[in-house]
Order: C-alpha cells, then structure tokens, then sequence
C-alpha cells in the first residue's frame, strides 16, 4: 500500500437514524462502500441537518468500523457550504467533489491508488470506468439509481400506513429494467455459447464456484448455485477466474447472425457484471424490503428486484460489509412471478418516470416553423454588441492565461481568445468588487482562470463533472499562484451556493438551460454561450418550448425541429443553410431570452465578434430587474 497519501476530509449529511441505517440514504450508501471497500483514507465527518443532534445519536456500529466526527454546517470550508453533500475536499485545499456518484467514484479510485492489489475494487466502475459517470441531469439511469430510488424509499419508509401501499414507481421501474435485455461490450461469444446451451438443451450452467471460492460464498453456492450461462460469466470475473468457456462452437452456430443470436439476462443491476450501481441500490432496497416486510406485503409484484437482492448477498464482501454497518440482510424465498396481467396492472410507471420516446428524426426542413412564427410577428432578434472591438492583450499575459495552455491547436486558440473576449468584456461591465462569478460547466477552466486573473477582487467558482478537465484548470490556476478561485466537480444540481454572475461558454444542450435555472434562482445576472442546440429534448425538470409565447405557437415537435436545424451552422456548409441555422439559433435562444424575462430579467441575445469565432456563436447577457 502507498503511502503519504494526502488526507482528505468526506462530509455526510446527517438527519437522523432509523433501525440499521444513517438518513438520509446517501450517508448509507457512502458508509458501505467505504465499509466494501475496506477504505480509511477519509476522516469522515457527520453533518447534522437539524438542530438537536449530539453524539449520542450516532452509534458506532452504523458507521461501520470507521472513526465519525461530528461537525455543523457552519463550520464547513467555504467551498463545501455551497455543495450539497456527500463532498469530499482535500484537507485545507480549493478543490471539492460533491454529489453522491461523483464521491463514490472518487473513493474507488483512491482506494485502488492507494492499494493497486485491488483490482476487484477498480472493477467497481465498470466497463471503460464509466459507470454512474454520466450526469443525472442527461441519463436515466444515474438519476434513477442516484436520485429517485433514494427519494422514493426514503419517502416510502416515512410515509403514514394509508399512503404507503403502493409499491413506488421508481421502485417499479428498477423492476422493469432488470428484465431488459442486457447490452454488453463485446457480448457475441457469450450469446453464442448460450445459443449452444439452449440447442443443446442444457438447462444448468458451467459451475462456477470452485474450490477457489471464498470461504464467503461458499455456504451460499449450495442454496443458490448460478443456472445460465449469464452467472457462470459474472461470478468468474468476481472470483478472478477464467470466464467458462465452452466447446468449439458447432459450424451452424458460428453462421448464426448476430441479430438471431439470443440475448442476455441481467445478473447485477447494469448486466453482467457487479459494479458500483449495485452498492448504490443494495441499502436502498434493502431498507425498503424490511419495511415491506414488517407491513405483510406481497413482493410477488417484484421477482427480479428479489433475486438480484440475494444474488447480490453472494458476492465476496457484500456480507462482510453488511456486517459492519449492522445491516441485517434478508433471506427471501424464492418468487413464483404474478400472472402476466397482473403484474402489467401493478407495475404501471407514470409517464414522468419515463424516458422521452417522441420521435426526433423529424422529416422536413425550418421554413414552416419559421413561417408559423413570422405571421404570430416572431422573427430572430440580436442586439448590438456592447464592446466589439474589445479585447485582451493577450501577448502580455502569462502563458498559463491563454487557452493555448489547454493543448488545443493555433487557430482553435486564436478563436477560443476571440470568444473569451466577448464573455469577459460583458461580465467585466457587469462585475464589482467581492462578487462571486460562477463559471459553469467549466472544462479546462478557460473562462474561468482568465476571469480570476484579470478581477483578483472577485471569488471565481469553476463547476465541471469532468475530473480530468477540472485537474487540468487547477494545475493552470496553481501555476499562477491564484488564490481567488475554487474547483467544484459536481454535477450543476449539486452546487446551491449563492453567487453575483454566472457564466458559461459554450454550455451543451439543455445544459444552458439548467444555468440559466441556477442564475435566476440566485438573482444573478448571466453571461452565457449556448452551443448543442440538437441535444436539446424535453428532461424530468426542463420541457420546451421555454417561453410562453413559443408555447402558444410551437408544439414540442415544431420546436425541436428549430433545435435540429440550429446546429446548421458548420462553416462547410453551403452559406444559405448556414444563415437559416443562425436564424434557428437566434429562435430558440430568444425562447430562452422570454423565458427568463417572465423572472424579471433584461435579457439580450448578442452575436459575438467576430462571427467567425465560433459557429455557435450566440451569447446572452442577462441582469435581473
């Protein structure tokens, strides 16, 4: 193991306790993993969320055999007080990761830095490292194992007898998921072999649990021995065996198309293999079936969510874990399915839950939707730039400033400079000193590292899910010797701190939209670049049109034919399709513009300059009234 490993300090929300486990459940869930993976390498601090909290009121078995500290709200560092918890930040530092898969996957990485031995810890994140890495904000599945089964059992356990009846629908939808086919990279071996089995007619499969396995999963291989081909593979991986390999394909095997080949069930919560989506949901669904039980109810509605709940009991250090964090795991009996309408009738998920399935391959060109706007008197409108001929002297400026800096080529530098001229010359206008300038969606901290360099008596935040892209920024800022600027790697959601001006360049899709959210929640104005416009789609929290006047013209569908054709404006393209696009962009963005006004807001859409600096290049300025 390595050592001299930098302290860092985890910060846990605490509301109180209920039987095995610490609210709210993101606590839980950290302490498990930290438990799973035997890792120390955090002073872990316990942030009560009410008043009347002592020590008493955590006892050492629900943390597991880790050493808790108690601490307020108020006596955070500053950067962690305007994140939603779980943080984590190195001891004395600027730098924070906040939200529970961002520290989740934080603690898998250091835990296997610190110990390399560990690869079943590393395995963790899956497939190319990528599970849980995408935002809540744009995948289903994050949020509905990060956000809404958290929510919907914590609402469940606290709910009065009357109102807790029905099983949640996000309950429900785990359900469903885990019956899907199962996606794999590089899947067609095991789908042959399986498509083997069945024309052999075998019914079992390879046996998995040899003399290697541990002690652990032994007293369970009896009762749950694995029974396809799917086990077989993903209890190999976990005990570090060969996968089973089956004979020689037969040649009619072989010729079998991949699109006729059968296809794979789920073992663990993403497929195949057990990773890090499956800790998430273990303390979850655990608490949920205990209060299930002790309420008498049928779980015959839910035979997928049982089985995969014992399968998961069988993989080396789940019990043991369990075990340190006083979890008494359940031993459920197998499920006979319900009948096929009933389990149709009981597992209805309301349509909010589900993801967006309206077609987006639109047919047709922009010219009827434009029209349609034209004769309602709506037509793309810019305002004159404020400052065109403004810009930085960028030739006196450390070479640590430039965008050059971010290993990007000369012509993607000179234009990224020419775009940052815009933004800082309307966020210079707007500054004062002390404010706090927030730069969204951050990157490689172009905008950002420019802003705290050249306003040193203003607080800048950089807020970027992207590990890689933010320790790029940091090691620009250090280079400079900052000490006005934060690092905050977190998704938008988890940052509800309070700030004078946001500012993004280049913001992805419904991304801008979320900022946008941000800045009028906190009554600051905003500099923002949108960039994106086809991955714009109606989300949980964000449904288009924005405004009130596109919606009592446009459709969601005539809007998103806007959006598709907004993203026109490559300069390869013929100069007419370029110039509808530009008209495109300039209408949904002043779909956006209308929209933040009806919050009180003067809102212009600005082109920047010059044009050529960007094909996306739109900018709003915003103040509010």
């Amino acid at each position: 193991m390595k050592d001299n490993v930098a302290e860092e300090h985890l910060y846990l929300a605490f509301s109180h306790q209920y039987r095995d486990s610490i609210f709210p459940l993101h606590t839980s869930i950290s302490l498990f993993l930290l438990s799973y993976c035997d890792c120390k390498l955090f002073k872990v601090f316990l942030v009560p969320t009410g008043e009347d909290v002592g020590d008493q009121c955590v006892t050492k078995n629900l943390a597991g055999d880790l050493e808790v500290h108690l601490i307020s709200r108020c006596q955070l560092p500053v950067v962690v007080q305007s994140c939603s918890l779980p943080a984590v930040v190195v001891k004395d530092d600027k730098f924070c990761r906040a939200g529970l898969s961002v520290v989740l996957r934080h603690i898998i990485q250091k835990t296997f830095e610190a110990d390399p031995s560990k690869k079943d810890v590393l395995e963790l994140l899956g497939f190319k490292k990528t599970c849980l890495k995408a935002c809540a904000e744009v995948s289903q599945w994050t949020r509905l194992c990060e956000i809404s089964i958290p929510l919907a059992v914590e609402r469940f356990l606290t709910a009065s007898p009357e109102h807790c009846q029905a099983i949640p629908p996000d309950i429900l939808l785990l359900e469903r998921k885990l019956g899907e086919p199962v996606r794999v990279h590089n899947d067609d071996k095991i789908r042959r072999q399986k498509l083997q089995q069945q024309k052999a007619g075998a019914k079992a499969a390879v046996p998995v649990l040899g003399e290697e396995a541990t002690e652990e999963l032994k007293p369970e291989a009896h009762e749950h021995s694995p029974s396809s081909l799917e086990l077989s593979v993903a209890f190999s991986k976990l005990l570090a065996q060969e996968a089973p390999d089956a004979n020689r394909e037969a040649p009619h095997i072989r010729r079998t198309k991949t699109s006729d080949l059968p296809l794979l069930d789920h073992v663990f919560a993403e497929g195949l293999y057990f990773t890090v989506a499956d800790l998430v949901l273990l303390p979850c669904i655990h608490q949920f079936l205990v209060s299930s039980k002790k309420q008498g109810k049928n779980l015959i509605n839910l035979p997928l969510i049982s089985s995969w709940y014992r399968r998961v009991q069988e993989v080396p250090g789940v019990k043991k874990a369990a075990d340190k964090c006083n979890m008494e795991l359940l031993q459920l009996p197998e499920l006979v399915s319900a009948p096929e309408e009933q389990l149709q009738d009981s597992a209805s998920v309301p349509d909010e839950l589900e993801e967006d399935h309206e077609d987006s391959h639109f047919i047709g060109g922009p010219r009827p939707t434009m029209t349609k706007l034209m004769e309602n008197g709506i037509e793309a409108k810019f305002s004159p730039h404020p400052c065109p001929s403004w810009t930085l002297d960028w030739t006196s400026l450390p070479s640590a400033v430039s965008p050059g800096e971010g290993k990007m080529s000369r012509d993607r530098a000179l234009r990224k400079q020419q775009q940052l001229n815009n933004l800082v010359a309307a966020v210079t206008k707007l500054a004062k000193p002390g404010d706090l300038i927030v730069d969204f969606c951050s990157g490689g901290g172009h905008v950002g590292i420019v802003l705290a360099y050249m306003m040193p008596s203003c607080q800048v935040v950089l807020i970027e899910n992207k590990e890689l892209s933010l320790i790029r920024a940091k090691d620009r800022s250090d280079e400079l010797g900052l000490n006005n600027i934060w690092f905050i790697q977190a998704n938008l959601d988890y940052f509800n701190g309070t700030f004078n001006i946001g500012v993004a360049l280049h913001a992805c899709g419904v991304a801008t939209d979320m900022v946008i959210e941000h800045c009028l929640r906190a009554r600051a104005a905003f500099v923002i670049s949108p960039c994106c416009y086809g991955f714009i789609q109606n989300t949980v929290k964000f449904k288009y049109p924005r405004s009130h006047q596109f919606k009592e013209i446009l459709s969601y569908k005539e809007h998103m034919i806007l959006c598709r054709f907004a993203d026109q404006t490559a300069v390869q393209l013929p100069p007419e399709r370029r110039q509808i696009g530009k008209q495109c962009m300039g209408l949904v963005d002043l779909d956006r513009a209308w929209a933040a006004e009806e919050h009180n807001y003067s809102v212009q859409v600005i082109s920047m300059e010059p044009e050529s600096c960007s094909p996306k290049n739109n900018m709003f300025v915003g103040i509010p009234t």
